[in-house]
């Protein structure tokens, strides 16, 4: 297989047991303490992540990364990559198994121009759905960045490949903020690298960065995107529970 990653190192890998075989080291998705590589596993690619050489025998940083892999082992998005274990793989060390991605990120595709409507489409519908299910579980996690974000090679599917660090009982008005504004930076950054200019999404992105008084919750952004806000929808909503008793009235009346 060629992966679709920058700079990729080829390590050697020596399991007798024949389990782990073809590591490769991906610097283009490293963390500040974490190693991102592909490997396959009885014969299957999957992805690892593990801490890098200098933390992996501090307690505090191994324990880090067992948080991780309980939050992640539980979520379940069709834009967020699965978790599937947590191994000691030869040669690397504890990591968290989770499926491969056969992509780009968002980053490459940005610096290669290779940007497309529906990646853009994805950016304003799936980047959000993930942000809105990973708010909905309480999920406390580093700012999403296009580093974090790739996009399938047949489908252009976007997935998050890092999102969980710990759950917590809720999200402070500072944690749902920082969300907001981290996606506000990166459609600010899609769109300056697009050709064209697109006013409305440039507002959204905007407002999202400027933080409080803008958008509120993930759903609040979602509405504007879709060209709507939640006044317009209470308003509908009230009509048509006016409209509704006005009916029933009707019948009682008739009858």
């Amino acid at each position: 297989m060629e992966y679709t990653s920058k700079n990729e190192k080829k390590i050697e890998i020596d399991d007798p047991s024949g389990k782990w075989s073809e590591l490769t080291l991906l610097p283009e998705w490293e963390e500040k303490y974490y190693d991102v590589y592909t490997v396959r596993k009885h014969g299957k690619w999957v992805m690892l992540k593990a801490l890098k050489k200098e933390y992996a025998d501090n307690p505090e940083y191994e324990a880090m990364l067992e948080q991780e892999f309980d939050t992640r082992y539980n979520l379940a998005h069709a834009n967020i990559v699965m978790v599937n274990d947590f191994e000691d793989v030869p040669g690397v060390g504890k990591a968290i198994i989770t499926d491969d991605v056969y992509g780009w990120s968002l980053r490459r595709l940005m610096d290669e121009k290779r940007l497309t409507p529906k990646i853009v489409h994805r950016i304003q519908t799936q980047l959000l759905d993930a942000m809105q299910y990973i708010q909905e579980n309480h999920i406390v996690h580093t700012p999403i960045s296009p580093e974090t974000i790739i996009f399938t090679e047949y489908s252009d599917n976007l997935k998050l490949i890092n999102v969980g660090y710990d759950q917590v009982g809720s999200l402070s008005i500072k944690d749902s903020a920082e969300d907001i504004k981290s996606y506000g930076r990166v459609l600010n950054e899609v769109l300056d690298h697009l050709p064209t200019s697109l006013p409305r999404l440039r507002k959204i992105a905007k407002r999202c960065e400027e933080g409080y008084p803008g958008y509120r919750t993930i759903s609040d952004v979602q509405l504007a995107i879709e060209k709507r806000n939640s006044g317009q929808i209470f308003i509908f909503i009230c009509t048509f529970i006016v409209l509704m008793a006005c009916l029933l009235l009707w019948l009682v009346v008739k009858g």
